[in-house]
């Protein structure tokens, strides 16, 4: 069983990216994703990281709450 913790630290460092408190509110101000795209489909991911998204989302993994938020942070 996978007990990582599921906020957006964590979810940055599964995906790759910089995981502190400025890398992730930078990521949030350059990257938004436009009405009706899903999280997953946006150009900025890595096929690796499109993967990840839409595989969580599909299994409704533990990181589907935090995946759900960030979609939420990049739509502001």
């Amino acid at each position: 069983m996978d007990t990582t913790q599921g906020d957006l630290k964590h979810l940055f460092q599964q995906l790759g990216l910089q995981s502190d408190a400025n890398s992730i509110e930078g990521f949030v101000r350059k990257h938004q994703l436009p009405e009706g795209q899903l999280i997953q489909q946006a150009v900025f991911w890595s096929e690796s990281q499109r993967h990840f998204l839409a595989e969580a989302l599909a299994e409704d993994a533990q990181w589907s709450d935090v995946i759900d938020h960030l979609d939420t942070l990049l739509r502001k």
